[in-house]
């Protein structure tokens, strides 16, 4: 009897947890289920600041005179007087040829001229004579034209031997070569005893230095942009163009700028570029001939342009997107034009206002209009403060 109580008291303790777990999940099933949390985006609060954007380009020096240095005389070269790669004035002597044949054919032409003068002097004298002589009827009219012919003659055979004596007198000054204008020598390429051919050995070649040419081409649309920087069309007033900057090929920049001094006067049809050239003065004798570089000019400058990471810029079929953040925290796509960009950011030429705060980490958990929980994300390098010419192109 009573093992039969204890299974009646175990049946309904069994009911009584059934009944209650049945009252809990049924509990369970009618509460709402609960919304997820929005998602956290970083952010920034964009601000307006001066911006410079430079376009650039390869480029290569060259030195405005190159001069080849070559003779006008053939004869043995005597002795070099200059040191490879040193600096000459104008005026200094490079080489001197053997000038021994030269100073023979110099005596020669002296004295064949001092022959031609007395010859003449004689021929004057006898044509005084029949002068006289014809007016008495001393001598023939024949005579008297003879000796008039030879006083002619003589006259013009003396021209002819001085014009000979001062060819003699330039192959003897031409033996002596001369720098035309100050700048530095490169290696000679002959030998004191080499025999040198005029006007075909070369002998070595003459670089100006200060300033010095750097030489590079441009698109046509980069054309029309340094266009709208000048006063005057290119090539009737290049100083109203901006100022180029170098820099070197191990990455420091030189220190003085250049300006524009010649553009092309026609567009290559190959590759749609124009020649540029820039004069950059070279006191220190920095820049070399030869010398590749890179030349960074400004495109577009402005005392107040907003900056935005490229991170935070969305492009689809050519146009710029990127997601503001409104008063409520809920996300807005805002459409920007934005045409050049300055090392990792884009300058937003419109559709920011200063103060707004655009994502810039999580734009792909977000949608427009959708609740999120903006983050202030860590404030900008120092790069984003000041970038160099070297940072930053078109784009």
């Amino acid at each position: 009897m009573r093992k039969v109580h204890r299974i009646g008291s175990l049946v309904a303790w069994a009911v009584v947890l059934a009944a209650v777990s049945l009252v809990l999940s049924g509990c369970k099933g009618n509460a709402p289920p609960q919304a997820p949390p929005p998602p956290e985006v970083s952010v920034i609060d964009v601000k307006s600041g001066p911006v410079t954007v430079y376009n650039e380009y390869v480029a290569q020096t060259q030195a405005p005179d190159t001069i080849e240095i070559r003779s006008q005389v053939t004869g043995l070269l005597e002795r070099q007087v200059f040191t490879d790669g040193a600096r000459v004035k104008k005026g200094d002597v490079l080489y001197v040829i053997d000038q021994r044949p030269f100073q023979a054919q110099l005596a020669q032409a002296k004295a064949n001229l001092a022959q031609a003068e007395a010859g003449l002097v004689n021929a004057k004298q006898n044509l005084a004579r029949n002068a006289r002589l014809i007016a008495q009827r001393a001598v023939s009219q024949q005579d008297y034209d003879t000796a008039f012919a030879q006083e002619r003659s003589s006259e013009a055979l003396v021209e002819a031997q001085r014009a000979l004596l001062r060819n003699v007198e330039l192959n003897l000054e031409f033996a002596t070569l001369r720098a035309s204008r100050e700048g530095f020598m490169s290696s000679s390429q002959v030998k004191p005893g080499s025999l040198i051919t005029a006007q075909q050995t070369l002998l070595t070649t003459l670089y100006s230095s200060d300033p010095m040419w750097v030489n590079f081409t441009i698109s046509e649309d980069r054309l029309f942009e340094l266009q709208k920087t000048l006063k005057h069309p290119p090539g009737e007033q290049l100083d109203t163009a901006p100022l180029f900057y170098l820099k070197l090929v191990d990455g420091t920049d030189y220190k003085l700028p250049g300006k524009l001094n010649f553009i092309d006067a026609t567009v290559d049809q190959k590759s749609g570029t124009l020649q540029v050239r820039v004069s950059v003065p070279n006191p220190d004798r920095v820049l070399r001939p030869g010398l590749f570089v890179r030349v960074f000019v400004s495109a577009f400058e402005t005392s107040s342009a907003i900056r935005v990471p490229q991170q935070a810029v969305q492009e689809l079929q050519g146009l710029k997107s990127v997601y503001v953040i409104t008063a409520d925290n809920k996300a807005e796509a805002r459409q920007i034009v934005a045409n050049y960009r300055l090392g990792n950011d884009w300058v937003v030429a419109s559709g920011l206002n200063a103060g707004d705060r655009v994502v810039i980490e999580g734009t792909s958990k977000i949608k427009p209009g959708a609740s999120v929980k903006p983050v202030a994300a860590a404030p900008p390098g120092s790069e984003r403060a000041a970038d160099a010419p070297s940072t930053s192109a078109k784009k």
